[in-house]
């Protein structure tokens, strides 16, 4: 039963078997046949798709070459349109040439015929030249004559003649020159120095001003002698220690209770004398106290030329300051010129400025920003190489001041000439402030060599009998011998004093030169 089972299942498979096969071999004979009309079907359309590209291409090809000949055919007519217009200008460019060579054919016969006319005229020229040469020996040979008989006549040649002609004339010329400069002078006078001395005198009344004269050392006044000795300390460190701290000279010497600092540089001298004042009250002077007390005093004086800056700029009324500026303006305080307080000064000169303009009627704050900026230099003169002009311009320049304020600077002592109205008004009001008594102090050897240098300058000139320098150098008065100096060549003799004093001296404000001619005649009645 088993063994018939097996048979047939194995029959049953080999006949599926079978049977799939004849099914495979079918499917793929049909398949084949299905790919056969399928690639048939696919030439047939790639041969028409070729037959229809080569159709377009044809067509294509012909469209080219039609639009190909359309386009040479229109270069071809715009060559000949731009060979046609180029001809055109060529012919115009060919009838320019034409007129321009029968101009030139004109000009230059019209030439050829002025050359002929110059050539007569230069023979012309010629003989009148030959006739006036021989007129002109002719004339010489009377002058000659003429000459000779005069010197017969005359008894002196002709050279003494023509210097007695000379001297004639220059002395007249001198005289008349004379006459006119004083008289234009005297108009002047009667014009404008009236209306000067008004102004000056309206600004110096209404400024006024106490001077405060600094010097060069500082006096500090001790409790007793005792302190000397703790100021010295142990083998003098505490005496060192502040000297050096300072920058200055600590004097100790019989000077019963005071001891002497002595510096150039007032800011220093200041410190120290406010240091050792602090150290005396407090009574603790070693060398390390020394230095606190002294860096304390540093930024105390800082902080009073800030200030005392602020302060000056205040009064003026002035904005816009750089502050900067301002600290310098405020280090003026502890800087002196002849012994006169450069700060004082320069307050000074401001005012005066403002209310010379004011007289003037113009604006007076530029004249007060001026005079009070004019003498910045002085500020780091100790500081800077160079001129406090120089290094006040500089100074102004770096802080874009206005160019009134930097032309005043250079100006006020005549390094370049003023070109505005407020350099001049700061120069009045630097002599001013200057020239006025008591402002500078002098020692006499300067005052007495200043008054020699002046009359010695007078003395120098022929026909001087004698001279005085009067007002502390203000004044030179210069007598002459009357013998010697006419009346017309002593105003000619004051100027020329004058202008060798402005050469060779230097000198705040102005010096008056007054030349004395005096003619005595006597008689006695018998």
């Amino acid at each position: 039963m088993n063994a018939i089972s097996i048979v047939e299942l194995t029959a049953g498979a080999v006949g599926a078997v079978i049977a799939a096969l004849v099914v495979f071999f079918f499917v793929k004979k049909r398949a084949a046949a299905e790919i056969a009309r399928t690639q048939s079907g696919f030439d047939e359309q790639i041969r028409q798709i070729e037959a229809a590209s080569e159709k377009e291409l044809a067509r294509g090809l012909k469209e080219a070459e039609v639009a190909q000949k359309a386009e040479l055919i229109r270069q071809r007519e715009d060559l000949e349109r731009q060979n046609e217009s180029r001809m055109e200008e060529v012919q115009r460019v060919e009838q320019r040439i034409n007129q321009r060579e029968e101009t030139l054919d004109k000009r230059g016969e019209s030439l050829d015929s002025k050359e002929g006319a110059l050539e007569r005229r230069e023979e012309r020229l010629g003989e009148r030249e030959e006739k006036i040469k021989k007129e002109e020996e002719q004339y010489k040979e009377l002058q000659d004559e003429t000459v000779r008989k005069l010197e017969e006549v005359a008894g002196m040649t002709s050279e003494s003649a023509k210097k007695e002609l000379m001297d004639k004339f220059l002395e007249e010329a001198r005289q008349d020159v004379a006459a006119e400069i004083q008289r234009m002078e005297q108009k002047a006078k009667e014009n404008v120095q009236s209306d000067a001395v008004k102004a000056v005198a309206l600004a110096v009344e209404r400024y006024s001003n106490d001077h405060i004269a600094e010097s060069v050392v500082s006096v500090v006044d001790l409790p007793s002698d005792e302190m000397k000795g703790r100021i010295i300390g142990r083998e003098g460190r505490n005496i060192r220690a502040l000297e050096m701290a300072t920058g200055v000279d600590v004097i100790i010497d019989d000077t019963p209770e005071a001891v002497v600092i002595s510096c150039f540089d007032n800011v220093r001298r200041e410190t120290a004398r406010l240091s050792l004042e602090s150290l005396i009250l407090d009574g603790r002077i070693h060398p390390g106290r020394i230095e606190d007390v002294v860096k304390k005093n540093k930024k105390e004086i800082e902080n009073r030329i800030r200030e005392a800056g602020e302060q000056a700029v205040f009064e003026m009324g002035l904005e816009g300051i750089h502050p900067d500026l301002v600290r310098l303006v405020g280090r003026l305080h502890y800087r002196t010129s002849y012994r006169q307080n450069a700060l004082k000064h320069s307050l000074e000169v401001a005012h005066l400025s403002g209310m010379l303009a004011s007289e003037l009627r113009i604006d007076p704050t530029m004249a007060k920003r001026a005079g009070l900026l004019h003498d910045i230099g002085k500020a780091s003169t100790h500081e800077i190489e160079g001129s406090h002009v120089q290094i006040g311009m500089d100074i102004c320049k770096r802080y874009n001041e206005t160019p009134e304020v930097i032309n005043a600077i250079a100006s006020h002592h005549e390094d370049e000439e003023a070109n505005c109205i407020e350099s001049v008004l700061v120069k009045a009001a630097d002599t001013l402030s200057a020239a006025r008594p008591g402002a500078r102090r002098e020692m006499v050897q300067s005052y007495i060599k200043r008054l020699e240098a002046l009359e010695s300058i007078a003395e120098t000139f022929k026909g001087v009998e004698k001279c005085y320098a009067i007002q502390a150098g203000r004044e030179i008065r210069v007598a002459v011998t009357p013998d010697e100096i006419t009346d017309a060549q002593a105003s000619f003799l004051a100027r020329d004093i004058a202008k060798r004093i402005e050469e060779e001296r230097t000198y705040p404000g102005e010096i008056l030169v007054t030349v004395i001619r005096e003619t005595r005649h006597t008689a006695t009645a018998r």
